[in-house]
């Protein structure tokens, strides 16, 4: 995996302790395990982001700091991963979670009206919410798993690959040292 470019990216955490806001979370931001850049840590990351992502719930940040803490995996990118779901993306993936829920509840989706107010948001919570909830619940399992898997696939991938080029590139100056 490219822990260079993930370090370019990542704010150090000496200033995120200097930060007025998060002065009072400074002992849990200064735990070294939360910084660390490894496939286990990266991997697990990508995992609790992703979950806490797709929730259709508030604070998911601090559900994906809680999940980072919890499971000693790398702070910064478990809760950046959250900004999957902004305001501009959170309607499709809520709606995408919703058709989940009402397909493995066996019920149908209901259609969105015409003109879409918070009037008619609010009198079908009631009945959405546990099909939505069922969908984003099932979709943050698969989806947190499946990225788990993947980092760690990729980045095996990318460590063998470079023992590959580190030992062709000995061979390579084997050979050219042998010819002078």
């Amino acid at each position: 995996m490219p822990r260079r470019l993930l370090q370019r990216y990542m704010p150090h955490p000496d200033t995120l302790k200097r930060n007025r806001s998060l002065r009072f979370m400074g002992h849990l931001i200064g735990d070294p395990s939360l910084w660390v850049l490894s496939r286990r840590s990266v991997a697990n990351a990508f995992m609790v982001g992703l979950f806490s992502a797709l929730l259709p719930i508030p604070f998911q940040m601090v559900v994906a700091a809680f999940g980072a803490w919890l499971l000693r995996c790398n702070l910064p990118l478990s809760v950046g991963l959250v900004w999957i779901t902004n305001p501009l993306t959170m309607p499709l993936i809520f709606y995408g979670n919703y058709r989940i829920g009402a397909w493995l509840l066996d019920t149908p989706a209901r259609e969105a009206p015409t003109r879409l107010s918070t009037r008619w948001i609010a009198e079908q919570m009631v009945d959405i919410m546990p099909i939505l909830a069922m969908g984003s619940l099932v979709s943050a399992v698969v989806v947190g798993l499946a990225a788990n898997l993947i980092i760690r696939l990729i980045w095996r991938w990318q460590v063998s690959r470079s023992w590959r080029r580190r030992r062709l590139r000995r061979r390579r100056s084997q050979r050219d040292d042998k010819e002078c």
